[in-house]
């Protein structure tokens, strides 16, 4: 029975493998094929790749979104670990649950509502600047991109941050302090030393979800500020070609050699350890 129970086991993990990986091997190998259609083989050959380095729209594409991703990953960093900071160290102020419940609004709202949201709010103030101030409107890309981009990230940044701190040993604060470090060197030389890891766990969590982002950055994107991922879409619309297959292969590769990386050096620490 448990023989059996294990085959079975064994087999439907096999099939799941297969439905996951199976359509990713499809699109790599076809990444090398040089017919222009992609449901067709004709014959090996790199002229995917050398289209793709030649196509200036996916090039600035792909630096838009760097950008971007980058920016607002820190700002979010930043933003997120005061507000992970506040609220675990400081439990009880007047408005704490209105705070956390902003704070974490970005997290269980869908994008579609914040992205329409983010939306309105950048017309509604490019027509307060226009009607006060006389200055004339910005309207949307990149400056409204990273806006809106660390809108959403502070959030995760800030659960991350919040759940590093909930382990914390204060004791070590509490013994800088009895050695005389301020509030603010304290902070600085034990605290955020100590947290690093998961502010950095916090911007890469950050960074991904900005370079992978096409909801928000189509409401918030404008002209001259595409990102990858809305390039990506718009092409596909029109039918997949196999620029777009090489460089979903590159970006594959990319996030495999990043993956295995990470794990060849968590085991050389814990040998290490």
């Amino acid at each position: 029975m448990k023989r059996g129970l294990s085959l079975f086991v064994l087999i439907c993990m096999i099939l799941g493998f297969i439905f996951l990986y199976a359509p990713i091997i499809v699109l790599i190998i076809f990444s090398f094929n040089k017919s222009k259609l992609v449901t067709v083989w004709q014959e090996f050959s790199f002229d995917a790749y050398v289209n793709l380095v030649n196509n200036k729209q996916i090039l600035d594409a792909v630096w838009v979104s760097l950008k971007v991703a980058s920016l607002s990953a820190t700002l979010a960093a930043i933003l997120g670990t005061i507000c992970g900071y506040v609220l675990t160290r400081f439990t009880k102020f007047r408005g704490r649950f209105l705070f956390l419940g902003l704070v974490s609004a970005p997290l269980v709202m869908p994008e579609v509502i914040t992205g329409l949201a983010m939306l309105l709010m950048f017309i509604q103030l490019d027509g307060l600047l226009q009607n006060i101030f006389g200055i004339e409107p910005v309207g949307r890309g990149l400056v409204t991109l990273i806006i809106a981009h660390t809108t959403f990230a502070t959030a995760y940044v800030a659960v991350v941050v919040q759940s590093r701190l909930a382990g914390f040993d204060r004791s070590l604060e509490e013994a800088a302090a009895d050695l005389g470090a301020r509030p603010f060197k304290v902070f600085f030389l034990i605290t955020l030393p100590i947290i690093a890891p998961g502010i950095i766990a916090g911007w890469l969590l950050a960074f991904t979800l900005s370079l992978d982002d096409v909801v928000i950055s189509d409401f918030t994107s404008g002209p001259g500020a595409s990102t990858l991922p809305l390039v990506i879409f718009s092409k596909v619309r029109l039918g997949i070609s196999p620029e777009i297959n090489a460089l979903a292969t590159i970006l594959i590769l990319i996030v495999s050699v990043g993956i295995i990386s990470a794990n060849i050096i968590g085991r050389q620490r814990e040998k290490k350890n």
